[in-house]
């Protein structure tokens, strides 16, 4: 059985530059092309009071209690990548709002078999809501 693996050469290369771990696309087993087993995760901050972004949002993920990836949200309110590869499982993504009424929040996500996950977070002085985007 012959498997051919797309995407891994071209990341091998620029991961020797970036120092990462290079990042299987896609592999093709007899003919049938499968998606990667790894996802991304992304998220983006909105203060809806405001109606903008909401940036310096310092954002963690955590897995089983330890955080395994941080990130702060730019002018934009987003934190493009999160993580660029996470395996199948339930991660918390943690949002430090700083100053605002709800201080924490912390979303418990399951992560399956899709390539890419996008958790928003809509804050308001008064509530916050939060959905699986796209």
């Amino acid at each position: 059985m012959a498997a051919q693996v797309f995407g891994a050469a071209r990341s091998s290369r620029r991961a020797l530059k970036v120092k990462r771990p290079a990042v299987m696309r896609s592999i093709v087993i007899a003919g049938v092309r499968y998606r990667p087993l790894m996802a991304t995760l992304s998220t983006h901050v909105l203060d809806t009071a405001t109606g903008r972004p909401a940036l310096g949002i310092a954002v963690s993920l955590e897995k089983d209690g330890a955080v395994i990836a941080r990130g702060v949200t730019d002018g934009d309110g987003r934190v493009a990548e999160l993580a660029p590869s996470l395996a199948p499982g339930r991660y918390r993504l943690v949002f430090e709002l700083q100053g605002r009424f709800f201080r924490r929040v912390a979303l418990d996500v399951e992560i399956g078999s899709e390539p890419k996950y996008h958790v928003p977070l809509l804050v308001t002085p008064f509530g916050l809501t939060s959905y699986r985007g796209s």
